[in-house]
């Protein structure tokens, strides 16, 4: 019965046809994607005219006339899997009474092929489909489908990063850095060789001197003759100076032109060129190249007079200097800013402003005079402090304070600064300037007239010092990082801070009505600052440590001790620990319940970061995710998990890769052998510990739920690194197909050679989805920040994989 009824409303859809005009609602296009020397898809799309719909290939029985595909068989080639097509509309349809899926506007379908006969040019096939509106049905249609394997659109396919399925897009090797080298002749025996870098628009070129686990460095090893010396260190120009959000630390890095400059010394005269190679990594905004060797020639008999000034002197001091941005400035005058109002409410300085007022309404005659003689006050206390930081800046250098800042020695002085801060604040003991320097400061002072007011703030600043002093320690430190003017900009913000409110109310006493009364709210101020450094000397602490690699202070040593001392802090707000110089307390004010339970709250945060959590709010001062006891958190077993784990013993070459116990391999055989084993297609991760925006992808794209679970259940992992300094093991060493004469050196130029030759590319991120058979499921695809794209990119070369 049921039988009769679909064909009765068959007869009666298609006689509706006969009654009307001929309908051609659907045309069909023929592409071919190259994805590799022997492997092909076979594209097929369909446009669809508004209000039509083509019923999907797999419909169940008794349902509409599927979408099918016959392909003529040809020795030349084979069939890989089925036929796939694009995700449509899946509706219950009332006269089917069955869910059917079709597809409206648009089609696709790709039939991956294995070429056999490298001389096949074309494949033929047929496609029969059926189309429906809301009124009508056609009959089945045949129409016949040629394949072009050798049109210019079977290119293989681009580095897609804005779209995996365009095949117009083809992958090539970026160049985006040329040399070419230059000499200078200072003398008979001294020449200054020059190595110019052009760097294409859009790119930069790294520094030499990056921090510890920043990105690669140029470096030149120059291949001198006994004839030869290097005279001082290779010298770069100025560069730009970025802080960079994803490796956290200041990077150096030159764009547009740039130039290296190497003084040497001839003890052979006769010696007619010298010989180097360059090292370098180059990055865009969504990818980087591979370290790359070139090799670079210097022809001393073409050289040219050194320009005034390239002399000896010049060739053993670095005569550039690292700009710090607007917004890095910006930064420090704001935090100076805040510093110096914090800094008011400390016992040293809060009941300082009433007895300057006082002093200010005696001495004058009128109150334009106490106006004025307020102003020059003001203006004293900031010419005082922005002294003290331009005699920072000239005793260490605008740029050798930048450079300092990232070495251990540094970190680990203002750890045991900040420390000494710390346990003054919170009552050890008193920071103080000897008193024979105030006694004689005050003495000037009473002499009044513009040197004594100018004393009189000298005099503020040295009275003040127990505790203004970790202020303006702070303040140098961390304008320290900024290099340039960054600690005068700082001073001079803390100073207008300081200043602004004794000028006020000297120039309106009135005022001071307003403000609050002295008491023991100013100790308590000044113990919560103690804590608040205290937290902050182990972020130097961890920053040697990282440097340094001593996994002594690991992540969750430094968030324990963060808890310990929140923790802490909490109990004193919420009046449990009293300090030396605190107060009795019966009660607690509203505002410092307050704050304990803001601060109780925070601390209650942390404590998940102890398994593994990532505690995004304070991410910037822990260690990394990856440097800990255990990398997978507290409790966890070194395979990677408790009880949930899904990997009780990890497979050969295999590991498991933080935070999200991904399953990884590094050595492509072994993760393509365990992909056999398992019947899972193979994802091929071209990385670097340097790539910036692969850092970007692992920690905002990978890291969510629909791309994760494809990570970790439908996919094996193989990460290859192409900046892997390690050498090669002993045997595999061999010579570079890119570069005769060259041998690979170590692991990352084996990977490297790898992605070039077999992928015609050479950036990172790149990812490659592939069969067991090592061709290509999906066209690879490259720096995808968008979750959707990348996410849908893995559906359709897993389902590749299926079919």
């Amino acid at each position: 019965m049921k039988n009769l009824l679909i064909a009765l409303c068959c007869i009666v859809l298609f006689s509706n046809v006969a009654k009307a005009q001929v309908f051609e609602p659907v045309k069909w296009e023929t592409s071919v994607e190259k994805i590799s020397e022997t492997a092909y898809d076979l594209i097929a799309t369909a446009t669809i005219d508004a209000g039509w719909h083509l019923y999907s290939q797999n419909v169940p029985d008794n349902g509409p006339i599927p979408t099918t595909f016959v392909y003529k068989e040809d020795s030349g080639y084979q069939l890989l899997g089925k036929t796939s097509e694009e995700e449509g509309h899946t509706v219950d349809d009332p006269v089917f009474q069955m869910e059917i899926t079709f597809f409206e506007k648009k089609a696709e379908f790709k039939q991956r092929i294995k070429v056999l006969n490298k001389e096949l040019s074309m494949v033929n096939g047929e496609v029969e489909f059926m189309v429906c509106d809301d009124e009508k049905c056609l009959p089945p249609n045949y129409i016949d489908l040629q394949f072009n394997l050798k049109s210019d659109e079977s290119e293989a396919s681009k580095d897609a990063s804005v779209s995996f399925d365009s095949p117009a897009e083809t992958s090539h090797i970026f160049n985006p850095v040329k040399w070419h080298t230059t000499v200078e002749k200072v003398s008979d025996e001294e020449y200054i060789l020059i190595s110019h870098a052009t760097i294409d628009k859009g790119w930069h070129l790294y520094a030499q001197e990056v921090p510890e686990n920043g990105p690669i460095p140029t470096e030149f090893q120059y291949e001198l003759t006994e004839g030869a010396t290097l005279l001082g260190e290779t010298k770069e120009q100025k560069g730009l100076t970025v802080d960079d959000p994803v490796f956290e630390m200041k990077i150096k890095y030159f764009e547009e032109t740039t130039a290296f400059r190497q003084h040497i010394k001839l003890s052979n005269q006769q010696l007619e060129s010298v010989t180097a190679e360059v090292s370098f990594m180059a990055c865009d905004d969504s990818r980087c190249t591979a370290p790359t060797y070139e090799d670079l020639q210097f022809d001393l008999t073409q050289s040219t007079p050194a320009k005034e000034g390239s002399n000896v002197s010049e060739s053993t001091t670095d005569d550039t200097k690292e700009e710090g941005g607007k917004e890095g400035l910006w930064t420090i005058f704001i935090l100076g800013l805040g510093a110096g109002f914090i800094a008011l409410f400390t016992p040293c300085v809060f009941p300082l402003i009433p007895m300057t007022v006082s002093f200010f309404t005696k001495q004058s005659e009128n109150k334009a005079e106490g106006i004025r003689n307020a102003i020059i006050y003001g203006l004293s206390i900031i010419v005082i402090y922005v002294i003290l930081g331009t005699g920072v800046v000239a005793i260490f250098g605008a740029s050798a304070i930048n450079e300092f800042s990232t070495g251990v020695t540094f970190n680990l002085i203002f750890f045991a600064i900040l420390i000494i801060f710390a346990m003054s604040f919170l009552g050890a003991f008193e920071i103080m300037l000897p008193n024979s320097w105030a006694n004689k400061i005050d003495r000037k002072a009473d002499k009044g007239g513009y040197t004594g007011i100018f004393f009189m703030a000298l005099a503020l600043a040295i009275v003040s010092f127990s505790c203004t002093g970790p202020f303006v320690g702070n303040i140098i430190v961390l304008s320290a990082s900024e290099g340039g003017l960054a600690p005068v900009v700082g001073m001079f913000g803390f100073a207008l801070a300081l200043a602004l409110p004794f000028a006020l109310f000297a120039a309106f006493p009135g005022w001071l009505n307003s403000l609050p009364k002295s008491g023991g709210w100013l100790n308590t101020v000044k113990v919560v600052l103690g804590f608040l450094e205290l937290a902050l000397a182990f972020k130097f602490l961890s920053n040697a440590d990282l440097v340094s690699q001593w996994h002594i202070l690991e992540r969750e040593t430094f968030i324990a001790i963060w808890i310990a001392i929140f923790g802490a802090l909490s109990l004193y707000l919420f009046g449990k620990i009293q300090l030396p110089h605190d107060s009795a307390l019966k009660h607690i004010s509203v505002g410092r319940l307050l704050l304990g339970l803001l601060t109780l709250s925070f601390t209650i945060y942390m404590i998940p970061g102890l398994w593994g959590a990532p505690l995004n709010l304070i991410s910037a001062f822990p260690p990394p995710l990856d440097y800990s006891e255990s990398p997978y958190g507290v409790g966890y077993s070194k395979t990677g998990g408790g009880a949930s784990s899904a990997h009780d013993e990890l497979p050969d070459g295999a590991h498991l890769l933080p935070p999200h116990d991904i399953l990884a391999f590094n050595d492509y055989d072994k993760g393509l052998a365990y992909a056999k084993k398992v019947g899972k297609p193979v994802m091929i991760d071209f990385t670097g510990w340097a790539c910036v925006n692969c850092r970007k992808m692992e920690q905002n794209v990978w890291v969510e739920p629909e791309v994760l679970s494809k990570l970790k259940n439908e996919v094996v992992l193989i990460s290859l690194y192409v900046d892997d300094k390690r050498d090669l093991p002993e045997g595999e060493a061999v010579a570079s197909q890119l570069k005769p004469g060259k041998e690979l050196r170590n692991i990352g130029q084996k990977w490297s050679e790898l992605q070039t030759i077999k992928y015609k590319t050479n950036t990172q991120p790149y990812y490659v989805l592939m069969d067991h058979d090592e061709e290509n499921l999906i066209a690879p695809v490259g720096y995808t920040p968008d979750v959707e794209t990348y996410n849908s990119w893995l559906s359709k070369g897993i389902q590749n994989f299926k079919n």
